[in-house]
Protein backbone atom coordinates (compact mmCIF):
# COMPACT_ATOMS: atom_id res chain seq x y z
CA UNK A 1 0.00 0.00 0.00
CA UNK A 2 1.29 3.46 -0.90
CA UNK A 3 2.00 5.91 1.92
CA UNK A 4 0.57 9.18 0.58
CA UNK A 5 1.70 11.27 3.52
CA UNK A 6 5.33 10.68 2.68
CA UNK A 7 4.98 10.74 -1.09
CA UNK A 8 5.26 13.85 -3.22
CA UNK A 9 1.64 13.35 -4.30
CA UNK A 10 0.49 13.01 -0.68
CA UNK A 11 2.31 16.21 0.37
CA UNK A 12 0.75 18.06 -2.58
CA UNK A 13 -2.73 16.80 -1.65
CA UNK A 14 -2.21 17.89 1.98
CA UNK A 15 -0.99 21.35 0.88
CA UNK A 16 -3.94 21.69 -1.49
CA UNK A 17 -6.35 20.67 1.27
CA UNK A 18 -4.88 23.31 3.60
CA UNK A 19 -4.87 25.97 0.87
CA UNK A 20 -8.26 25.01 -0.60
CA UNK A 21 -10.18 23.32 2.24
CA UNK A 22 -13.52 23.53 0.40
CA UNK A 23 -12.00 22.81 -3.01
CA UNK A 24 -11.46 25.00 -6.03
CA UNK A 25 -14.28 27.26 -7.23
CA UNK A 26 -16.76 25.41 -9.44
CA UNK A 27 -19.60 27.60 -10.73
CA UNK A 28 -23.03 26.31 -11.59
CA UNK A 29 -24.62 27.74 -14.74
CA UNK A 30 -28.21 28.78 -15.45
CA UNK A 31 -29.35 29.06 -11.89
CA UNK A 32 -33.05 29.08 -11.13
CA UNK A 33 -34.66 31.90 -9.22
CA UNK A 34 -34.80 29.65 -6.12
CA UNK A 35 -31.08 28.87 -6.42
CA UNK A 36 -30.26 32.58 -6.59
CA UNK A 37 -32.45 33.25 -3.57
CA UNK A 38 -30.59 30.47 -1.74
CA UNK A 39 -27.26 32.12 -2.59
CA UNK A 40 -28.45 35.49 -1.35
CA UNK A 41 -29.61 33.92 1.92
CA UNK A 42 -26.04 32.69 2.56
CA UNK A 43 -24.53 36.19 2.60
CA UNK A 44 -25.61 37.21 6.15
CA UNK A 45 -24.16 33.93 7.44
CA UNK A 46 -20.69 34.79 6.12
CA UNK A 47 -19.98 37.56 8.65
CA UNK A 48 -21.61 35.55 11.44
CA UNK A 49 -19.22 32.69 10.76
CA UNK A 50 -16.18 34.98 10.76
CA UNK A 51 -17.25 36.58 14.04
CA UNK A 52 -17.79 33.15 15.60
CA UNK A 53 -14.37 31.96 14.45
CA UNK A 54 -12.54 35.04 15.70
CA UNK A 55 -14.23 35.49 19.07
CA UNK A 56 -11.77 34.86 21.86
CA UNK A 57 -8.67 34.62 19.68
CA UNK A 58 -5.55 36.18 21.18
CA UNK A 59 -3.33 38.62 19.29
CA UNK A 60 -0.64 35.98 18.73
CA UNK A 61 -3.28 33.75 17.15
CA UNK A 62 -4.33 36.53 14.77
CA UNK A 63 -0.65 36.77 13.77
CA UNK A 64 -0.43 33.06 12.97
CA UNK A 65 -0.36 32.07 9.27
CA UNK A 66 -3.11 29.65 8.30
CA UNK A 67 -0.49 27.61 6.40
CA UNK A 68 3.30 27.72 5.98
CA UNK A 69 4.21 30.82 3.94
CA UNK A 70 0.56 31.87 4.01
CA UNK A 71 -1.19 34.93 5.32
CA UNK A 72 -1.89 35.45 8.98
CA UNK A 73 -5.47 35.33 10.21
CA UNK A 74 -5.34 39.15 10.45
CA UNK A 75 -4.22 39.46 6.82
CA UNK A 76 -6.95 37.07 5.66
CA UNK A 77 -9.66 39.16 7.35
CA UNK A 78 -8.35 42.40 5.84
CA UNK A 79 -8.10 40.67 2.46
CA UNK A 80 -11.74 39.61 2.71
CA UNK A 81 -12.82 43.21 3.25
CA UNK A 82 -10.77 44.45 0.30
CA UNK A 83 -11.84 41.61 -1.96
CA UNK A 84 -15.51 42.05 -1.09
CA UNK A 85 -15.28 45.78 -1.86
CA UNK A 86 -13.74 44.99 -5.24
CA UNK A 87 -16.31 42.28 -5.97
CA UNK A 88 -19.17 44.60 -5.06
CA UNK A 89 -17.87 47.33 -7.37
CA UNK A 90 -17.28 44.87 -10.23
CA UNK A 91 -20.81 43.55 -9.77
CA UNK A 92 -22.29 47.05 -9.90
CA UNK A 93 -20.29 47.79 -13.04
CA UNK A 94 -21.72 44.62 -14.56
CA UNK A 95 -25.20 45.95 -13.88
CA UNK A 96 -24.54 49.40 -15.32
CA UNK A 97 -22.05 48.78 -18.15
CA UNK A 98 -21.98 46.44 -21.11
CA UNK A 99 -19.59 43.56 -20.30
CA UNK A 100 -17.01 45.73 -18.49
CA UNK A 101 -13.45 44.64 -17.87
CA UNK A 102 -13.31 43.95 -14.14
CA UNK A 103 -10.26 45.55 -12.59
CA UNK A 104 -7.87 43.24 -10.85
CA UNK A 105 -5.51 44.03 -8.01
CA UNK A 106 -2.31 42.59 -6.58
CA UNK A 107 -3.76 40.90 -3.53
CA UNK A 108 -0.33 39.52 -2.57
CA UNK A 109 1.10 43.05 -2.52
CA UNK A 110 -1.93 44.46 -0.72
CA UNK A 111 -1.43 41.81 1.95
CA UNK A 112 2.00 43.27 2.70
CA UNK A 113 0.75 46.83 3.21
CA UNK A 114 0.84 48.25 6.72
CA UNK A 115 -2.94 48.31 7.21
CA UNK A 116 -3.07 44.52 6.83
CA UNK A 117 -0.49 44.17 9.57
CA UNK A 118 -1.54 46.88 12.04
CA UNK A 119 -5.29 47.49 11.92
CA UNK A 120 -7.49 45.49 14.26
CA UNK A 121 -9.59 42.84 12.54
CA UNK A 122 -12.70 44.52 13.96
CA UNK A 123 -12.25 47.34 11.41
CA UNK A 124 -12.52 44.94 8.50
CA UNK A 125 -15.28 42.89 10.13
CA UNK A 126 -17.38 46.07 10.44
CA UNK A 127 -16.63 46.96 6.84
CA UNK A 128 -17.61 43.47 5.65
CA UNK A 129 -20.87 43.57 7.60
CA UNK A 130 -21.88 46.97 6.18
CA UNK A 131 -20.81 46.03 2.66
CA UNK A 132 -22.72 42.74 2.77
CA UNK A 133 -25.83 44.59 3.92
CA UNK A 134 -25.58 46.97 0.96
CA UNK A 135 -24.97 44.04 -1.38
CA UNK A 136 -28.05 42.26 -0.04
CA UNK A 137 -30.26 45.27 -0.70
CA UNK A 138 -29.02 45.33 -4.29
CA UNK A 139 -29.20 41.58 -4.90
CA UNK A 140 -32.71 41.20 -3.54
CA UNK A 141 -34.08 43.62 -6.13
CA UNK A 142 -32.50 42.09 -9.25
CA UNK A 143 -34.38 40.12 -11.87
CA UNK A 144 -33.17 36.73 -13.07
CA UNK A 145 -32.25 38.42 -16.37
CA UNK A 146 -29.96 40.88 -14.61
CA UNK A 147 -27.96 37.98 -13.18
CA UNK A 148 -27.23 36.96 -16.80
CA UNK A 149 -25.32 40.19 -17.45
CA UNK A 150 -21.58 39.69 -17.85
CA UNK A 151 -18.23 41.05 -16.79
CA UNK A 152 -14.76 40.18 -18.06
CA UNK A 153 -12.26 38.94 -15.53
CA UNK A 154 -8.58 38.22 -15.87
CA UNK A 155 -8.83 34.91 -14.02
CA UNK A 156 -12.20 33.51 -15.14
CA UNK A 157 -12.70 35.25 -18.49
CA UNK A 158 -16.24 36.39 -19.31
CA UNK A 159 -18.62 35.43 -16.50
CA UNK A 160 -22.22 36.13 -15.66
CA UNK A 161 -23.22 37.98 -12.52
CA UNK A 162 -24.75 34.72 -11.28
CA UNK A 163 -21.24 33.24 -11.43
CA UNK A 164 -19.82 36.36 -9.77
CA UNK A 165 -22.16 36.00 -6.79
CA UNK A 166 -21.30 32.31 -6.48
CA UNK A 167 -17.59 33.20 -6.44
CA UNK A 168 -18.21 35.95 -3.88
CA UNK A 169 -19.78 33.43 -1.50
CA UNK A 170 -17.21 30.71 -2.28
CA UNK A 171 -14.35 33.14 -1.63
CA UNK A 172 -15.69 34.05 1.81
CA UNK A 173 -16.31 30.41 2.74
CA UNK A 174 -12.90 29.43 1.38
CA UNK A 175 -11.04 31.85 3.66
CA UNK A 176 -13.28 31.18 6.67
CA UNK A 177 -12.51 27.47 6.25
CA UNK A 178 -8.79 28.20 6.20
CA UNK A 179 -9.14 30.00 9.53
CA UNK A 180 -11.38 27.29 10.97
CA UNK A 181 -8.92 24.56 9.98
CA UNK A 182 -6.07 26.47 11.61
CA UNK A 183 -8.07 26.82 14.84
CA UNK A 184 -8.82 23.08 14.79
CA UNK A 185 -5.21 22.08 14.02
CA UNK A 186 -3.86 24.28 16.79
CA UNK A 187 -6.69 23.27 19.18
CA UNK A 188 -7.25 26.89 20.16
CA UNK A 189 -10.94 26.40 20.89
CA UNK A 190 -13.89 24.16 20.14
CA UNK A 191 -15.82 25.18 17.04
Amino acid sequence: MRNYCNSKEGRKNTRDQIKYPIGQFQPKNNLSNDEIINLIKQIPELIKRLNTLLIGLEQYQLETPYRPNGWTVRQVIHHLADNDMNAYLRFKRGLTENNPLANTYREDSWGELIDYKKLPVENSLSLIEILHHRFLVLLNELSIEEYKRTIQTEVLGIITLETAIQRFIWHNKHHASQIENLIRREKWKDI
